[in-house]
């Protein structure tokens, strides 16, 4: 290597290989933190595109329901084409999204766009991780993972910020140039050495890993290697060229023979439970909602903006702080602890809302409620946030990334479109306190399910966590032999597969 490449770690370029992940990470916080400044400029009088609450919420909430369609596309493109490719796709409908803001002129095109943006969310969400994943060295992988979290918080101040000293128009120019840039570094990051050595590209899979990795895991590089000859040798005696009914009976095969794999079932179980948490934990809620959820908890009387800032500010040095502390707490201690807090915050501000508006408080102070706020985003910025990005991008096997992965994003995208759907709606007929009683109830359930199943995952390699779900490692042989009923070109190549559970 030359004098001028030397100061060029495989660290600093995971860094920028990260990077392009976490700036398209970024524009979930930006477009969900662009609805807490675009719906109150459109309520305002003589606004170019006047709202009511309705179509305030469903600007707001569409988000969710293309967030599906995103999850849908996003597998098929990561199996077949690359992760990079599948990365550079999900930028395009993001930037036309953002376009289409800056030239709206009703509300028409304003769905559009934000379903758009919520196309190209559903593609992200469930690539960010599992790019990242395959991206980092495991020591630095949690950390890199919590980054997610951190780049959301920041497009969410970015947001919230520009909308306070800049009309939404302009504010969705300057991020449009933001997501471009975006485009150009993702452009020059290499293919994931993952799916080059499914696509059995060893050379290229070699060069690049030990571009990002250095010299230092070639265990790692080689078991990854000889697992993905093993798998292409298994497809090439099963014959895949077969007759049209023959394929169709072997896809049902595999598809039977998956379904009742251990390493398939139990991290999509665990996930939907994490996913679900995440959302009903109120992240996406206080981003749409954040001047609103002042108004309900504080009233009026104070300055909501410089508030609404302060709170940004916080979220991102709590996620500052969770990249830290990922690296020397267990998973599960810190999803105890982190949703715990959650859970009190969300029953906390509920007696607190209701006794003050029964005029039951002895003692009454904004600082009161801004605290309980507060309180509120550390368990998200610390916790609930990061935690199922980092825990996706541990937690599936490899065969099964882009499907697993695909279907346990629903849940994070119905629940959503639910949550930030139905705010006015709660918020005018239970009160902000029977919303966030109802809120600690689901997120309650989901704690208790995810502690009862999820296995611990930090600092473990990605084989270790599938053998952990699986029960024991399969020899070459036991994997020859089950890979047999492989024929399904669409999804990836299976790598380490066990016995279907009867």
């Amino acid at each position: 290597m030359g004098k001028s490449e030397s100061w060029i770690t495989p660290f600093k370029k995971q860094c920028f290989v990260t990077l392009g992940v976490c700036l398209n990470m970024a524009a979930h916080g930006l477009v969900m933190g662009f609805a807490a400044i675009l719906l109150p400029q459109l309520r305002l009088p003589g606004s170019l595109i006047p709202i009511d609450d309705s179509s305030g919420s469903w600007i707001a909430a569409i988000l969710g329901f293309a967030l599906v369609v995103g999850n849908f596309i996003v597998p098929t493109i990561m199996a077949k084409f690359g992760r990079r490719t599948a990365n550079l796709a999900s930028l395009v409908p993001m930037i036309i999204g953002w376009f289409l803001i800056i030239i709206a002129n009703n509300i028409t095109i304003l769905l559009v766009a934000r379903f758009l943006q919520g196309l190209a969310m559903g593609m992200s969400a469930s690539l960010g991780p599992v790019l990242i994943g395959e991206y980092t060295s495991p020591k630095n992988r949690g950390a890199f993972l919590t980054v997610i979290s951190l780049t959301i918080a920041t497009g969410v101040l970015f947001v919230h910020s520009l909308g306070s000293y800049f009309s939404w128009q302009k504010t969705a120019l300057i991020i449009a140039i933001l997501v471009f840039i975006d485009l150009l570094i993702v452009i020059y990051s290499p293919e994931s050495p993952s799916w080059l050595a499914d696509q059995g590209k060893y050379d290229e899979c070699r060069k690049v890993f030990k571009w990002l990795r250095g010299d230092e895991e070639n265990d790692e590089l080689e078991k990854m290697i000889d697992s993905s000859k093993i798998v292409r040798e298994a497809k090439e005696l099963s014959n895949v060229s077969q007759s049209f009914s023959k394929t169709v009976r072997s896809n049902l095969a595999y598809v039977n023979v998956t379904i009742r794999k251990k390493e398939f079932y139990k991290p999509i179980i665990i996930m939907i439970h994490i996913y679900t948490l995440g959302q009903w934990a109120g992240a996406n809620i206080l981003a749409a909602y954040t001047m609103d959820i002042f108004s309900h908890v504080i009233g009026d009387g104070t300055n909501i903006s410089l508030m609404v800032i302060t709170l940004d500010t916080q979220r991102i040095i709590s996620n500052s702080i969770a990249v830290y502390v990922i690296k020397k707490v267990k998973r599960r201690t810190m999803l105890l602890a982190t949703v715990s807090i959650n859970l009190f915050a969300f029953l906390a501000t509920a007696c607190y809302t209701y006794f003050k508006s029964q005029n039951m408080l002895p003692f009454d102070h904004p600082a009161i409620g801004i605290a309980l706020i507060h309180i509120h985003m550390l368990s998200i910025a610390t916790g609930t946030v990061p935690l199922p990005f980092i825990i996706a991008g541990e937690l599936f096997p490899l065969e099964y990334r882009s499907l697993a992965g695909g279907l346990s994003v629903l849940f994070l995208s119905s629940n959503l479109f639910i949550t930030v759907k139905t705010v006015p709606v709660l918020f005018k007929t239970v009160g902000i306190h029977g919303a966030y009683v109802l809120y600690a109830g689901v997120v309650g359930y989901c704690l208790v399910v995810a502690m009862l199943l999820l296995p611990e995952t930090k600092d473990r390699t990605l084989q270790e966590i599938e053998e952990d779900f699986r029960g024991k490692p399969l020899s070459p042989e036991e994997l020859k032999s089950t890979q047999s009923l492989t024929s399904m070109r669409y999804l990836n190549t299976d790598r380490r597969c066990s016995s279907p559970v009867v």
